[in-house]
């Protein structure tokens, strides 16, 4: 019963959870998330057919047609999340001379979606969605495919605008392509649309925008938390060397890569090239810096690597790479910035601002990066 719940929950410590008839509940559910999350490793909960809003702990799953595979995908793949944690736990204590950590802050902070939509709910979605997570807007299926190949993403929302045959092709190629199955995504105007698809994060919602909102935030909080904790893995595998919340160098590894590499060039005779990347002040928040940094982090060649610096700059080398080309590759990155990402104003593309700095015979590491600096503020102002 509800009222042994808790008491169960903490004796037993169970992997999961899976919370039935939960109307007029709400308050053990509350306790129940409560307990959940404060308990390592991860332990989920799912809702069946949850007839109020949920915790953001709290994952949602609406049993269409009574469905008890796609129950058991869903927990399957909130399990996975749970032992890759266990995992990185179990890494970190193994390892203590390791400096990953993984960050405290709230999982759905670190969130990006992608929205899908023409109709006239998308405006009132988007507003609900962007409250709590950053939100990148697409207009078309052909717009949405393109965010998906250039950028990491926690979840998709589709709103309405779009005929069952072509929502149907959609979800289709998603549930093919091992990249974006475990993607949470929720329908708001699925009415008529079938639960088959091998996507088991997948939830057909009927409500407002509102309500479609609460839905997601469970589902999106939790892939933003397994990406997390595959960034962490990746850092501990290359020695602490890369920053969790970013994919890229922390600054430390950053600092040591970047002289060795200007005096192995130098010794060499060969070309190197530089680009900082700086946003307006107050164009930007800290989750959408974060976002940029994890972008340019896929983009990058094999051969190149970059920090996120102490002041917000994404500081990106360019092996072998003369002035010339330094610029072209800056361009491109720049340009799926902005094709990408908005500002905090959301109806503004952002604009980044971006300086350039090659080797000359002498150079050190802190020259470069002094010349930097001073070309960025001469720039700005």
């Amino acid at each position: 019963s509800w009222a042994d719940a808790a008491d169960a929950v903490a004796r037993l410590r169970p992997a999961a959870v899976l919370a039935a008839d939960t109307g007029g509940h709400e308050a053990a559910l509350a306790h129940l998330a409560k307990q959940a999350a404060q308990a390592d490793p991860y332990v989920p909960i799912i809702a069946v057919d949850p007839g109020t809003i949920l915790p953001q702990n709290v994952l949602p799953f609406t049993q269409a047609g009574h469905n008890a595979e796609r129950l058991v995908s869903r927990l399957n793949a909130a399990l996975r999340v749970r032992a890759l944690h266990v995992t990185l736990l179990r890494r970190i204590a193994n390892d203590r001379s390791t400096s990953t950590r993984m960050p405290t802050s709230d999982p759905i902070n670190d969130a990006t979606v992608l929205l899908i939509g023409r109709g006239a709910g998308y405006p009132a979605l988007s507003v609900a969605l962007g409250e709590q997570m950053g939100v990148v807007g697409a207009l078309s299926i052909e717009a949405a495919a393109k965010h998906l190949n250039a950028r990491e993403l926690d979840g998709i929302i589709i709103g309405d605008g779009f005929t069952l045959r072509v929502l149907d092709a959609f979800l289709t190629v998603l549930s093919e392509d091992s990249r974006f199955r475990n993607l949470p995504v929720l329908v708001g105007s699925g009415s008529g649309l079938t639960t088959g698809y091998d996507l088991p994060n997948l939830e057909i919602s009927h409500g407002d925008p509102q309500t479609v909102a609460a839905h997601a935030v469970p589902l999106i909080r939790q892939q933003s938390f397994e990406s997390r904790i595959g960034r962490a893995l990746k850092s501990i595998d290359v020695g602490g060397l890369l920053d969790p919340r970013t994919g890229l160098l922390n600054e430390d590894a950053f600092t040591r890569d970047f002289e060795t590499a200007v005096t192995d060039t130098q010794t060499r005779g060969a070309g190197l090239s530089v680009v900082r990347i700086t946003f307006a002040h107050g164009s930007i928040s800290e989750r959408m810096r974060l976002d940029a940094a994890r972008i340019l982090s896929r983009l990058m060649r094999r051969m190149d690597f970059a920090t996120l610096d102490e002041e917000g700059a994404i500081v990106v080398v360019f092996a072998e790479t003369d002035l010339r080309n330094a610029h072209a590759i800056a361009r491109r990155l720049t340009s799926v910035l902005k094709h990408t990402m908005y500002s905090t104003k959301r109806d503004q593309r952002l604009d980044p601002q971006v300086t350039l700095a090659t080797l000359m015979p002498g150079d050190t590491a802190a020259a470069i990066l002094r010349r930097l600096r001073a070309e960025a503020q001469r720039v700005a102002s």
